[in-house]
């Protein structure tokens, strides 16, 4: 079973899914769903989409250059098997896996530094629009609501008293 990548938004096309588009030139494009192959027929630049892979790798949303991911790309030539290569690689799935994680945290980290700062500004924002619906609390202390309920209506309804 071959797994291919959609041309437009680099995807997984799974067999027997998506739109094959074969130029003139011989070109072959892979497209996941319509959305893809209608965004590539308009002529869109993929870099410019924000939902594509593309787009966030020029933008630094996600993690490219991380050499762990180098472990995971596909090899066409046969290797031949070797017990005690094997046997490291096993050893070092684990601490491959665990950086591979504390790189993820600190991209992550980084990314989100300046967000609690432009948080906190919009919130200040969002206060300064809605003052005129924020009463005191000293004012709400002083403000006591009184109700009065008169003996005629309680001697009417005895039912609301049980």
């Amino acid at each position: 079973m071959r797994l291919e990548k959609c041309w437009f938004c680099s995807s997984t096309v799974y067999p027997g899914h998506g739109i094959q588009f074969v130029r003139n030139d011989a070109k072959i494009f892979r497209f996941c769903r319509s959305k893809c192959h209608k965004n590539f027929k308009m002529k869109r630049n993929p870099r410019k989409v924000k939902w594509t892979k593309a787009y966030r790798r020029v933008h630094g949303k996600d993690m490219t250059q991380d050499s762990t991911f180098e472990f995971e790309r596909k090899r066409n030539r046969p290797e031949r098997y070797d017990r005690n290569l094997a046997a490291d690689v096993l050893k070092a799935i684990p601490k491959i896996e665990k950086i591979r994680v504390s790189r993820e945290e600190r991209h992550h980290k980084n990314r989100m530094k300046g967000n609690k700062a432009k948080v906190q500004k919009e919130a200040e924002k969002e206060y300064g629009q809605s003052i005129h619906m924020v009463k005191a609390p000293s004012a709400l202390l002083q403000e006591k609501i009184k109700v009065k309920v008169s003996q005629q209506q309680s001697e009417e309804n005895p039912l609301m008293e049980e």
